[in-house]
């Protein structure tokens, strides 16, 4: 008895300090954490220039953006289940590989810009990488050499966005007029994708609209009547998260116009 009562204190007080450890270090509670998620398997190809970013926007419509900060060409287009008919744009993995000689075995961070429809896309889930994406799983100096396999096998996990203080940034659609309005939404931190946003005008009885899922990273809005700017958009990000950037679009805001907001997630 005396045994089994020291086991219980002993097991209670390690207990104890690890509450207490979380408590104070919180940040190193979730890193932990964040440590133990689970990597899966997939395929993986590379397409483009063997140091490009794979193809000018791709199917989430973020255009020259992908070969420039944060994005850096570090992107990759997705098959079915991670482009998500559009609402996986902008959601970020580690990815890497141990299976060729030329592997480093580190995972690098990519954001998924682009579709990959069909052939080797459709073994699910898969990453078709750009070039530069794709040689940056290899050691150093030998990236051409890791290209040169085509095709491999790697492992993968998703993670939280962090784009170093860009801002989360509004690109009005060039079809958009006074009657109605389209956006494109990118750089947005955590989740990194969408699953909704919704459109507020000013004025009286101003109340939260639902924009419609256009195409890629684009969302749409058709209100029937002139738009009362300016304009609030709020965001729920794939986990639920909100974000409201208030009055982001400005009154005499134009169509091809891009707008920052001052929060992001």
């Amino acid at each position: 008895m005396a045994s089994t009562s020291r086991f219980q204190i002993l097991s209670f007080t390690a207990i104890a300090i690890a509450v207490l450890a979380s408590l104070i270090h919180p940040c190193e509670s979730t890193e932990f954490h964040r440590k133990l998620a689970s990597w899966s398997t997939a395929g993986a190809t590379w397409y483009g220039a063997a140091n490009g970013a794979g193809s000018d926007g791709g199917a989430c419509g973020y255009k020259g953006a992908v070969y420039t900060a944060p994005f850096s060409s570090m992107i990759a287009a997705g098959g079915p289940s991670l482009y998500k008919s559009g609402l996986g744009c902008g959601s970020c993995y580690q990815v890497k590989c141990s299976g060729n000689a030329a592997c480093s075995t580190s995972p690098v961070t990519v954001v998924i810009t682009d579709e990959c429809p069909g052939g080797p896309c459709l073994n699910e889930p898969h990453f078709d990488l750009s070039g530069t994406a794709f040689g940056a799983m290899a050691k150093p100096g030998q990236a051409d050499q890791l290209r040169g396999a085509g095709v491999l096998q790697i492992q993968f996990t998703r993670v939280q966005c962090n784009w170093g203080g860009v801002k989360l940034t509004f690109v009005v659609d060039a079809g958009s007029n006074p009657h109605y309005f389209a956006v494109l939404v990118q750089y947005q931190n955590g989740d990194g994708d969408l699953s909704a946003v919704e459109l507020m005008q000013s004025g009286a009885g101003a109340a939260w609209a639902p924009m419609q899922h256009s195409w890629g990273a684009v969302w749409k809005f058709n209100a029937g009547s002139a738009l009362q700017a300016p304009l609030s958009l709020r965001l729920t990000s794939s986990s639920g998260n909100k974000l409201v950037a208030s009055n982001v679009i400005p009154a005499g805001w134009n169509a091809g116009a891009t707008y920052q907001s001052a929060v992001n997630y």
